[in-house]
């Protein structure tokens, strides 16, 4: 059994507690406007074009069996709708211009390469963290890996969305020992028009993985214009409150880093009027959210 990773990330500290070795899956069955992570959308491998880097050199057209690259007066013209993502133009480019994203993996490389670092997890009380996209996507594969962690005495956090089956979520809470959950819109209708999902379900697991006992952070991302309002703010402290097992709420500011790597997707990154938040604006966003609960709330 294999899955579709992006990347293991090591030396992580802003991924649960301690130090943590951190896998990321490809796909993701939400669709959010400011994702950071949009190499991260599709299950499938997919191809980086920097057109910044590209020196013209032309290697990637003869090896490319789909004719997804020509020059056109000098110019890269990278034919998106023929790719097939062979991955034969990223290994044939000299400068980086040509990247692929997206590599399969079996348990067992993943298990080998976590445990490199087992020194630093015992002295830091970290582990692993599987984040994504969203790693209940490619759910029997992920089953099969939080029970092989657990197994080897690993810590395992878990970012998610929320949105997948509840009986999927029965099923691996026993495996993990922080969900680092994500709430992004309070409000029903405005969630489906910036993620593409409505939030019934996500709050629905959430809720149940509360009644079951599972130790959760509430991770927020914070947009300008999107959800920065206090009827937002009011209602993340409350759930909060609400529940007996979160442990923690988690300010992301909103950061428009997604949008280069968006670009280079091919696609358009639709919050390009949006920018970095002043540290004294997050600030307030923390004071307000504090006011509803007695749940820890920081900057992640």
């Amino acid at each position: 059994m294999k899955a579709t990773i992006f990347n293991i990330q090591k030396f992580c500290v802003n991924d649960g507690p301690g130090i943590r070795t951190t896998v990321f899956f490809k796909g993701c069955p939400l669709s959010c406007l400011w994702c950071h992570n949009p190499e991260s959308k599709k299950v499938q491998t997919e191809i980086f074009f920097d057109v910044k880097k590209c020196i013209g050199c032309g290697k990637c057209v003869p090896v490319c069996p789909k004719a997804g690259h020509n020059f056109e007066e000098n110019i890269h013209i990278y034919n998106r709708e023929n790719c097939i993502a062979c991955k034969n133009c990223s290994e044939a480019c000299p400068a980086g211009a040509l990247e692929s994203v997206g590599y399969e993996i079996s348990v067992d490389e993943i298990i080998k390469e976590v445990l490199k670092d087992k020194t630093f997890y015992d002295n830091s009380n970290g582990g692993m963290t599987v984040s994504g996209g969203e790693p209940m996507l490619q759910f029997d594969f992920l089953y099969e890996l939080l029970k092989r962690a657990k197994e080897e005495n690993l810590h395992v956090c878990m970012e998610t969305c929320g949105f997948a089956p509840s009986e999927n979520y029965e099923k691996i809470a026993p495996y993990v020992d922080i969900f680092l959950f994500d709430y992004k819109i309070s409000n029903a209708e405005d969630h489906k028009k910036y993620t593409g999902q409505s939030n019934e379900l996500i709050l629905k697991n959430l809720k149940m993985l509360d009644e079951m006992g599972s130790k959760t952070v509430l991770r927020c991302p914070i947009i300008p214009t999107v959800n920065d309002t206090d009827e937002h703010f009011e209602a993340i402290g409350k759930l909060a409150e609400s529940m007996k097992n979160v442990i923690e709420i988690n300010v992301e500011p909103y950061h428009p880093l997604g949008s280069g790597k968006t670009e280079m997707l091919g696609r358009e990154y639709e919050l390009k009027d949006i920018t970095f938040p002043k540290d004294e604006t997050v600030s307030k966003w923390i004071e307000k959210i504090k006011k509803h609960t007695k749940v820890d709330v920081k900057k992640a």
